[in-house]
């Protein structure tokens, strides 16, 4: 690969390098909310993960400040997100969302919630769907207090998820109910209010 890429720079055509090869941009730099925005009660924790602990008070989950949302918008990308949910968690991953103030009708929600009691074929609302779109092809929910692992990658129209090891989605946007949606936007964590404790770690990113 590096004489390839070498015999590239001398005839000065273009260096292609895939996504494997591309380096990954931390997301939560494990001190300080840097580069997010939120009203929302997300907690910085000593282990470098981040806890969202709602407020008492806070319900529902159509309290969209109180999200975790990237200041930056993102297109194409590779994203690494790592979390733990307690017994019934719920929570979500949104990305491409054009409207902070509306991120279910204007973004994508890769879903989050402690499946692991599902019992025969997953669905859109289940762990690792996307939400009114399509079900994961496996139930690959971690026990509630275990560390669950998502990548999602988003190409122009392909998405594809995997959690745990295992690809579950595999999709061209235009040919489902999500062919509107922006291809660039926000990427956020949802609060889904009381008593939903969830903690996420290592998101990082790379930008294709």
């Amino acid at each position: 690969m590096k004489i390839i890429v070498f015999i590239l720079i001398l005839t000065g055509l273009p260096v292609l390098v895939s996504a494997e090869e591309k380096p990954w941009t931390s997301l939560y730099n494990t001190r300080d909310l840097s580069g997010w925005q939120t009203t929302g009660n997300w907690l910085p924790q000593k282990d470098g993960s981040l806890l969202i602990k709602p407020r008492k008070g806070e319900k529902g989950w159509q309290r969209y400040d109180a999200y975790l949302w990237s200041k930056k918008k993102y297109k194409d990308f590779v994203l690494h997100v790592e979390y733990k949910y307690p017994p019934g968690g719920n929570s979500g991953v949104f990305f491409r969302v054009g409207d902070l103030n509306d991120p279910v009708q204007t973004g994508i929600e890769a879903q989050v919630l402690d499946s692991t009691k599902k019992k025969g074929k997953v669905g859109a609302h289940d762990h690792g769907g996307i939400i009114r779109t399509v079900g994961a092809s496996k139930n690959m929910s971690k026990k509630p207090g275990e560390w669950n692992k998502m990548i999602v990658t988003c190409k122009g129209y392909h998405l594809q998820v995997q959690l745990n090891g295992e690809n579950i989605v595999n999709i061209k946007l235009n040919n489902t109910p999500m062919k509107d949606r922006p291809l660039e936007g926000y990427i956020g964590l949802q609060d889904h209010g009381e008593p939903n404790n969830l903690y996420f770690r290592n998101i990082k990113i790379k930008e294709l």
